[in-house]
């Protein structure tokens, strides 16, 4: 006979994407390490940003690079805040990929 995963929480079904919840011991440790990774990762983007504004003034245009790196960067602390938050048991980078951020057209300054 053959048992039905109800409740989406079994961590031997292949199909279920959710992670067996860990003990609390081990996520409040990996909770202290991405937030200092969020502090880190923080002082990057506003580092990055400072750069974008610096390269904006020089070229006239923002570099659509760092664009996308602020982008992805920003998404990887929303995923931070999310797995602080218990929002999810999904541990971000570097448990998993860093966040891909997608071609964001990038716009000029004043149009």
């Amino acid at each position: 006979m053959t048992s039905t995963n109800a409740g989406g929480n079994d961590p031997t079904d292949p199909i279920d994407p959710t992670p067996a919840p860990r003990k609390l011991w081990q996520r409040a440790l990996l909770m202290l390490l991405f937030a200092l990774a969020f502090q880190l990762s923080a002082w990057l983007l506003a580092a990055s940003a400072v750069v974008q504004l610096i390269m904006t003034l020089a070229t006239g245009n923002p570099n659509a690079r760092l664009a996308r790196f602020g982008l992805s960067l920003g998404t990887y602390l929303g995923q931070i805040a999310s797995f602080e938050a218990f929002a999810t048991q999904h541990l971000p980078f570097p448990f998993s990929e860093w966040p891909a951020s997608a071609a964001v057209p990038v716009q000029t300054p004043g149009g």
